[in-house]
């Protein structure tokens, strides 16, 4: 990455970083696979419920195990290098996405980016990866709704472009952010999907540039469902979300057939 565009984060967001010891350096993201913006063909992950289901005890409608659930998560193992497993909450999640806003609609967005609930409710089983070279993290989640309010949420998620298209928002620590919020392409994979690509550039007050980056990510599957964050500072690279969109839905349209074929 060309010093020219190193992202920075601003002294008001540093201190409080090096302090507690999180702060680690930037770099550019190198993925294990590479995956082109947009997946040129669907993928066969469109998950049509056999007539012999077996009917969910789960309130959210899913027929699969707590084991299965799990199973059905990412690894670093699938985006290799140098993604690795979390350490913990990115240290830039508080000084930069914990946000308010006064414009209608954006601060439940706001909300649902910095407590990873963009299905609408608190996640199933989860994962965090983390990028060590740039700081990025992944947020990979299987939700626990039913499929319509999935699709809710999902149609939510889709108005975002238009209603919040660009607005500022205030940190805790008092920076002012212009938040914009664009359609992102995604792999045709799973029964629904929406993506989103949400941008918080600010202005310390020594004059110093930040950008913090999200691609957003929610695809249901049959009667699950699963959604990610990928971000970062600088120009996140859109590889890994593509990889995690396309290996997730298969890998849970796969875990839901074989348990199908179990009952």
């Amino acid at each position: 990455m060309s010093p020219a565009i190193r992202p920075q984060i601003p002294r008001a967001v540093l201190l409080p970083l090096l302090a507690t010891g999180l702060l680690v350096g930037g770099g550019c993201a190198a993925l294990g696979l590479h995956h082109p913006e947009s997946a040129p063909h669907p993928l066969p992950t469109v998950d049509r419920p056999a007539p012999t289901s077996r009917t969910s005890a789960r309130a959210d409608g899913s027929t699969l195990t707590d084991d299965q659930a799990q199973a059905a998560l990412i690894t670093q193992t699938d985006l290799g290098a140098p993604w690795t497993a979390t350490r913990g909450a990115a240290t830039w999640r508080d000084g930069l996405l914990k946000t308010r806003t006064t414009a209608g609609e954006c601060q439940r967005l706001l909300d649902a980016l910095y407590s990873d609930e963009l299905l609408g409710a608190p996640a199933r089983v989860a994962i965090g990866l983390d990028d060590a070279d740039t700081d990025a993290q992944i947020r990979y989640q299987l939700g626990a709704r039913r499929p319509a309010d999935v699709d809710a949420a999902l149609a939510w998620l889709g108005t975002m472009p238009v209603q919040c298209a660009r607005f500022t928002a205030t940190t805790d620590l008092g920076l002012v952010e212009d938040v914009q919020v664009t359609n992102a392409p995604l792999p045709e994979v799973g029964d629904l999907r929406q993506g989103l690509r949400i941008t918080f550039a600010g202005t310390a007050s020594d004059g110093q540039e930040y950008l913090l980056t999200l691609d957003v990510a929610a695809v249901r599957v049959g009667e699950d469902a699963f959604a990610l964050t990928n971000g970062g500072l600088g120009d996140v690279p859109n590889d890994a979300t593509q990889a995690a969109v396309q290996i997730g839905a298969l890998r849970l349209a796969d875990i839901r057939r074989q348990g199908r074929v179990q009952v």
